[in-house]
């Protein structure tokens, strides 16, 4: 298992995760059995956005003994109501559910404390200048929460919260498909057969945006909807029309900046198994480019995927950092200083470009590698 730094919490957690929907209804061998299969794998981190006392009680059972070695992010604004599952605001809500949260998992403090699904500009705000903020900033003066994030499927929302200061994780909806939508306060949209009827190209600017601003501001993204619910794995389903497997769902959201971990949902031990293989795959395996390039009704034409097909370099320059480099400080309108340090410690950097063409001949996307590495070469020299 490979081990990924949460941006500026520094807590190092395994990039394969474990989501809990599949914990919901089974029984607690169950329960045990999918738990001990990602623990035997390496996997050391959990989000735990479920309210339900037995879902809890399955991970308080599994963690005993080990949750000092156990990143867990768990949600506020969750709670369990007449054997349902509901997100509230509610400040004595909020506070009664992360009380019995904490009592059920029988442990004294949460690595990560969500707010729960916060899918517009105005909850964020609502939160952070309310009294569920004051709460959650009591707990972590406490010591039972160590570090704040908030999960969203909507870039406005997510954007705010990692400018604000006030969180240092993200957990976000990031796949091939989602990404090229605008944000909306629905996220049912992003699953709408509607939102892909027309022929999409490119990557929304918002959600380009987020990633680079989390990158760049040290905000950790955890991942959900990697597989977008499973129908990124069918093609009769997948907005793309055609099929991807789970390794390449995988490698696309690993390969976004500011990605530690994806919170791989599974509710069979095949399906964790499926997200397990990642570690061991091969860079063919991987490879999702040659697969985006034949959607027929996406297009990424022009935008660097990050994908690697432009390597190698006969000056050995890494043209795909380069770029995401490029773009951390386009984005920002500036050269952060930690950008520049990253750029810097390069083996290889941009000036050393001979205009080969080789990069642009390989990329799958038609980007115009040898201007961007012009580009760079320029920024980064002043």
């Amino acid at each position: 298992m490979n081990y990924r730094t949460l941006g500026r919490t520094g807590l190092r957690v395994s990039e394969i995760a474990l989501g809990c929907e599949g914990f919901n209804g089974q029984t607690p061998a169950f329960c045990r059995a999918l738990f001990a299969l990602a623990l035997e794998n390496g996997v050391n981190c959990m989000d735990l956005y479920s309210p339900n006392p037995d879902v809890h009680a399955a991970v308080a059972e599994m963690l005993r003994g080990r949750r000092s070695d156990f990143v867990l992010q768990a949600h506020l604004c969750t709670i369990w109501k007449n054997g349902q599952y509901e997100c509230t605001r509610r400040p004595d809500e909020v506070r009664a559910a992360f009380g019995a949260l904490m009592k059920n998992l029988d442990t004294d403090y949460l690595d990560v404390g969500m707010f729960h699904y916060v899918d517009s500009p105005e909850t964020w705000r609502e939160i952070a200048e309310g009294p569920v903020m004051d709460f959650a900033r009591e707990q972590m003066a406490a010591g039972r929460i160590r570090h704040l994030g908030m999960s969203s499927h909507n870039p406005k929302a997510a954007l705010a919260a990692a400018e604000s200061g006030l969180v240092d994780v993200v957990m976000f909806s990031v796949n091939p498909c989602y990404d090229l939508l605008p944000g909306t306060d629905d996220c049912e949209a992003l699953w709408a057969d509607d939102s892909y009827a027309g022929r999409l190209v490119n990557m929304d600017p918002e959600r380009e945006r987020l990633y680079e601003t989390c990158q760049r501001l040290g905000v950790g993204i955890t991942v959900m909807k990697a597989f977008g619910g499973g129908d990124l794995l069918d093609a009769s389903l997948s907005p793309a029309g055609a099929a991807l497997t789970p390794v390449q769902c995988l490698h696309y959201a690993l390969t976004r900046p500011a990605v530690a971990c994806v919170m791989a949902g599974a509710h069979t031990p095949d399906e964790l198994r499926a997200s397990l293989a990642y570690e061991t795959a091969s860079d063919a395996e991987k490879d999702y480019a040659a697969a985006f390039a034949s959607f027929p009704r996406i297009s990424w034409q022009g935008h660097c995927m990050y994908c690697g097909h432009c390597a190698p370099c006969p000056k050995g320059i890494d043209v795909a950092s380069v770029t995401k480099f490029l773009n951390l400080a386009r984005a920002q309108g500036a050269v952060p200083e930690t950008v520049r340090e990253h750029y810097r410690a390069l083996a290889h950097r941009a000036d050393e470009c001979v205009r080969c063409g080789a990069c642009e001949r390989r990329c799958p996307f038609g980007v115009p590698a040898m201007e961007n590495m012009r580009a760079a070469a320029a920024l980064f020299s002043r």
